[in-house]
């Protein structure tokens, strides 16, 4: 299994490119998130598939907590920052692209597949931006608590998702930041992710501190569709399966990456234990089949092929 650690780094978020099935970015902070800097790293898969390999790594002043790649630019990536900054990177270039600035709290999550890119922040906003123009387009206030991760719909490009602190998922349009055009009490606790189906534009799944994972139909938000169980603590982030719909993958504050499948039942089709921390970021890769890439506190990451999907 290909692993590489970040020394002095725990790690928050690992993504794989859009456009380059080998290449990976993460994103890690010192002294778990609490003081101190960040460091985003490239990576990119050996030829041989056996190890890792760094490209480069790229520092800045506080904790980076997310990273996500452009859509529409290769080999470029935007991380969130602790001081409230989005900052922009092309891989090759040592000086931030862009820095866009106007949370003032850590932004926590960020999303770029198209043009505009989202950005979720401690400061209980999501907010629009043209990166090309460094310009801040909408803020979104719906939430009375941190803002945990938000989400483009990849079946609508104007509509994205939000989970909060408060234990809701609000459903937006990108044109009324006044108001959520859906609003659910999805957990009675935190809710720190969630993800769009890939294959069923009504599908969304959230992830709570409750330990538990649930899906629901947009079409009616009054019950979940599902609930998936399994976790002891926390599920830091959970993802749909870009290449089996009713496979999901989850990551855990046990230590833990779990795999569902819908079609199987509500318990855990496999469970992961190769780390020694908390397990905070997952991928799947678009462009290979069943390819998963996790990351932890324990200064881990990992590239592999889960043995219940092989």
């Amino acid at each position: 299994m290909p692993t590489f650690l970040t020394p002095g780094r725990h790690g928050y978020s690992v993504r794989f490119s859009r456009t380059r099935p080998d290449s990976l970015a993460v994103a890690t902070s010192q002294y778990y998130g609490l003081a101190g800097g960040g460091t985003l790293f490239f990576l990119e898969l050996a030829p041989d598939g056996s190890t890792l390999l760094e490209l480069q790594k790229l520092e800045w002043s506080d904790g980076l907590f997310d990273v996500t790649w452009s859509g529409t630019g290769d080999g470029v990536a935007a991380c969130g920052a602790g001081d409230g900054a989005v900052v922009v990177w092309r891989g090759g270039c040592a000086a931030p692209l862009r820095v866009l600035r106007a949370h003032r709290s850590e932004v926590c999550s960020v999303d770029w597949p198209r043009a505009h890119l989202l950005s979720a922040s401690w400061d209980t906003t999501v907010k629009l931006w043209d990166p090309e123009s460094e310009a801040c387009l909408s803020t979104f206030s719906g939430h009375s608590q941190l803002v945990y991760t938000a989400a483009f719909s990849p079946h609508s490009p104007a509509t994205f998702a939000s989970v909060s602190g408060d234990g809701h998922l609000k459903l937006w349009t990108c044109t009324e930041p006044a108001r959520p055009a859906a609003a659910v009490k999805a957990h009675d606790a935190e809710v720190l992710s969630c993800d769009w189906g890939r294959t069923e534009s009504h599908a969304l799944a959230t992830a709570g501190s409750d330990g538990l994972i649930r899906g629901w139909d947009l079409r009616r938000l009054t019950t979940p569709m599902f609930t998936l169980k399994g976790c002891e603590c926390a599920v830091r982030r959970v993802q749909f399966s870009p290449h089996a719909p009713s496979v999901i993958a989850g990551v855990s504050y046990d230590f833990t990456t779990r795999i569902w499948d819908l079609k199987r039942g509500c318990e855990p089709l496999e469970t992961i234990r190769h780390h020694s921390e908390f397990t905070y970021g997952l991928d799947w890769n678009a462009l290979r089949p069943h390819q998963i890439a996790d990351c932890g506190w324990d200064s881990l990451v990992h590239v592999f092929i889960p043995r219940s999907l092989a």
